[in-house]
């Protein structure tokens, strides 16, 4: 997904940022219309994501919140759980929301620990310290 590409990318220009918006937003239409329910979740978490690393706290929000709504309606677990939370608790830091950051941070923890293969657990220990918490980590 040509979404990953600009995530990765260091030096994007703001005509790179927008496209990479587009691209996110293109994914999850795309997988609105021929995915399953696994599929919306994490296109509103990549969403979320794309929007947190342009410091943009209200629609990360709204995408995290999307995310954790397919989460819980469709009872995902274990990988894509913890990353729910961890979309929750980017996007409030994100927001300068330092209590409910703290709240999904902890919740992402407890569900990360609980992540069965440990490739993937580990994987998402390491995502979980990386990246940007707005100060609050």
């Amino acid at each position: 997904n040509q979404t990953w590409d600009f995530i990765e990318k260091e030096d994007r220009n703001p005509d790179e940022d927008e496209m990479m918006v587009h691209c996110a937003h293109t994914s999850r239409y795309h997988w609105g219309i021929v995915g399953v329910s696994l599929n919306f979740q994490r296109g509103d978490w990549i969403l979320s994501r794309v929007y947190t690393i342009l410091k943009r706290g209200s629609e990360a929000l709204h995408y995290a919140k999307l995310c954790m709504k397919h989460t819980e309606e469709n009872n995902i677990k274990d990988f894509d759980l913890a990353y729910a939370y961890e979309a929750l608790a980017r996007s409030y830091a994100a927001a300068e929301d330092k209590t409910n950051f703290e709240k999904y941070n902890n919740l992402a923890k407890e569900a990360g620990d609980k992540i069965e293969k440990k490739q993937n657990r580990e994987i998402f220990k390491n995502d979980l310290k990386t990246g940007n918490w707005f100060g609050l980590k």
